[in-house]
């Protein structure tokens, strides 16, 4: 039995013609309607045989030569660019070889769904085991595909080919030393069927932030489909839907709040308001709801960050003014920005002195600060 060969099964209705063979006992036969279906070989039985597909020593021969002629064509582009390195040369890139053997097309299959893995090589060991990263292909379509990771504005590829239907491809191989490198990654993928008809998929390019973190906790590595081991996965494409960026990087929120609040025009008062005469009191309201219009999306922790940016700009602006009296409304809340004000006082401007303001007019949610 041979691929091309014609069968017929044996204990259920029905054969096709043989397409290719997983392992010694299953044979796959393509049916009426193009797919492959896994048949054990006892099962089956060949009714017609294709010897087309017996090479005849002559077509043996004819390879072997036309093999010979492209070593020998190699070899001779090979010598000229040597000779010639001053001038530019014109080479023909090899495509990526697909397999002859034609995979079993799965049920389902024809939505994309793509998957990058990493796989430590010994679960057991997580704080220090190398790791290996997977493009999981979940199918029908082949992929031509470009891994890359970014350092600033600048990216390396660091692998690309092709990926067949329903496979997982090692990607590389890295240590705990070089988790840094896969910070930002991204996958680039054209999706096609060789020899078939099929619906088109467009490209696609999805950027992936790694959580480092992640690396060094045991539970975030689960079981899958796709290994015999724990992998932390990564969407790429779900049900035909690349995967959206999902994270904000704090230099990216800040510079987005610092525009909005420039093209913004405040509705309500301004947060600094003067009082008395040329050294009057200066007072700042450090309420997030008067910095900000709008806080969906932000931890508490870019909240105060926030806050304590604008009394760090108030302190740059007023520090070279002696005896300014400045009063920063912080709110009694839990304690916290008052905590960071008073740190932030003593670290860097260790010679302004500071104390409760007023109860009556702030009660006990404001601090005020006398520039020395």
């Amino acid at each position: 039995m041979k691929i091309g060969d014609k069968v017929r099964f044996l204990s259920e209705v029905g054969g096709g013609v043989v397409t290719g063979f997983q392992g010694k006992n299953i044979v796959l036969v393509e049916d009426a309607d193009g797919f492959d279906i896994p048949m054990p070989i006892n099962e089956c039985v060949v009714i017609e045989t294709d010897d087309y597909n017996i090479p005849t020593p002559a077509a043996r021969k004819k390879r072997e030569e036309e093999q010979q002629l492209r070593t020998a064509a190699a070899t001779a582009r090979a010598s000229a660019m040597d000779s010639q390195v001053s001038e530019p040369q014109s080479v023909r890139l090899e495509k990526p070889q697909i397999s002859v053997y034609r995979r079993p097309e799965m049920k389902g299959g024809d939505i994309l769904n793509v998957f990058l893995a990493f796989v430590p090589e010994d679960i057991k060991a997580v704080s220090t085991t190398p790791f290996e990263a997977y493009l999981v292909n979940d199918s029908n379509y082949y992929m031509y595909y470009t891994y890359l990771s970014a350092e600033g504005k600048s990216w390396t590829a660091r692998s690309h080919g092709l990926i067949e239907p329903n496979t997982k491809l090692l990607l590389e191989e890295f240590e705990k030393s070089e988790l840094n490198d896969h910070e930002r990654v991204m996958v680039q993928l054209v999706a096609f069927k060789d020899n078939r008809a099929f619906t088109m998929k467009p490209a696609v390019s999805v950027e992936v932030r790694i959580d480092m973190v992640k690396f060094y906790k045991l539970h975030t590595f689960q079981q899958t489909v796709f290994f015999e081991t724990p992998a932390l996965m990564y969407d790429i494409v779900r049900n035909d839907q690349p995967a959206k960026q999902v994270y904000v990087s704090a230099e990216e929120l800040k510079e987005a709040l610092i525009q909005k609040k420039a093209a913004d025009t405040p509705s309500r008062p301004q947060t600094v308001v003067k009082r008395g005469g040329k050294n009057g009191i200066v007072e700042i309201d450090l309420h997030i709801g008067e910095l900000l219009d709008d806080t969906r999306g932000m931890s508490n922790s870019e909240i105060l960050n926030y806050q304590l940016d604008k009394f760090r700009e108030v302190m740059e602006q007023y520090k070279k003014k002696r005896e300014q009296r400045i009063v920063f409304i912080h709110g009694k809340g839990d304690g916290v920005l008052r905590k960071a004000l008073l740190d932030e006082l003593k670290r860097k401007y260790p010679d302004c002195r500071h104390q409760d303001a007023s109860f009556q007019e702030y009660g006990f949610g404001a601090t005020m600060v006398t520039v020395k």
